[in-house]
């Protein structure tokens, strides 16, 4: 069985967030315990499990996302190098439909190559920054907003750019603070620079100490930014040791999320599944 190692929300290699992609041929997913111990040796933030549908249905293709340690609710990233597979082996065109844990979401292909994924937003709830939360993170918090079921990260505003670069967590601790992580931001330094917000992701609750580019994390930095802003078409940096770019535009309870994708190995999975 192909298995595919794509980086996405880039346009060049060796950047972006890198994800394991499995387009399976099956009508059904193997069990849970065999795509664990895949993604678990693939040993990315997340890696991707897809199956065709039958058509007339309300998707196309079931998808399911694991990190190393566990199953997760949404993955933008892992979705948008699926989409990127699909299109790049002529295996879809235009736009594809997948249902997820999370309900359904689409992936439309512009003519530059790039991707537009339509995601749920997420129910930003602002609360009292939990204690601890400054010493774990390293850098003491603006507002602090709760993301909602499907991600289940804390939304935490920062200073500026500079504090968000410099943070270094205290991972350990981190884990004890929210479901799945911390999602840490601040507006741009500089907007010239072609981005209007900064974020890092560290999601140490799902084996993940920092992710590269967290397309789900953009779901709640939309809604967030375009509100400070006073415009729903944005564009974040994740700032991380890779980084990447991800425009958003919010559309109420849907976010759109648009960037591009790399396959950078194209290998075989020995094992059976």
């Amino acid at each position: 069985m192909r298995i595919r190692i794509v980086d996405a929300f880039t346009d060049r290699p060796f950047s972006g967030n890198p994800a394991g992609v499995l387009l399976l041929d099956s009508a059904g997913f193997p069990d849970a315990e065999r795509l664990q111990e895949i993604a678990t040796e693939v040993n990315l933030s997340e890696t991707a499990f897809a199956h065709p549908l039958p058509p007339g249905g309300e998707a196309d293709w079931a998808l399911r996302w694991f990190t190393p340690a566990t199953e997760v609710d949404m993955c933008g990233h892992a979705t948008l190098a699926t989409a990127h597979v699909l299109h790049t082996t002529g295996r879809a065109t235009g736009t594809v439909r997948f249902t997820a844990r999370c309900g359904i979401l689409t992936s439309t292909a512009h003519p530059d190559g790039s991707l537009t994924l339509d995601f749920p937003t997420a129910p930003l709830r602002e609360e009292t920054a939990p204690p601890g939360l400054a010493e774990a993170l390293g850098g003491e918090p603006v507002s602090v907003h709760d993301t909602g079921q499907h991600i289940g990260d804390l939304l935490v505003e920062l200073r500026d750019e500079e504090t968000v670069r410099a943070l270094t967590p205290d991972f350990a601790a981190l884990v004890t603070l929210s479901r799945r992580g911390v999602i840490a931001t601040a507006a741009a330094e500089d907007p010239a620079r072609g981005y209007d917000y900064v974020s890092r992701g560290f999601f140490p609750g799902v084996g993940i100490d920092e992710d590269p580019v967290t397309g789900s994390a953009h779901t709640a930095l939309a809604p967030f930014w375009s509100a400070r802003f006073g415009r729903d078409d944005l564009t974040g940096l994740q700032a991380s040791a890779r980084s990447g770019l991800v425009r958003t535009a919010l559309r109420g309870e849907r976010t759109l999320l648009t960037g591009s994708a790399v396959t950078v190995i194209d290998g075989e999975l020995l094992a059976s599944l």
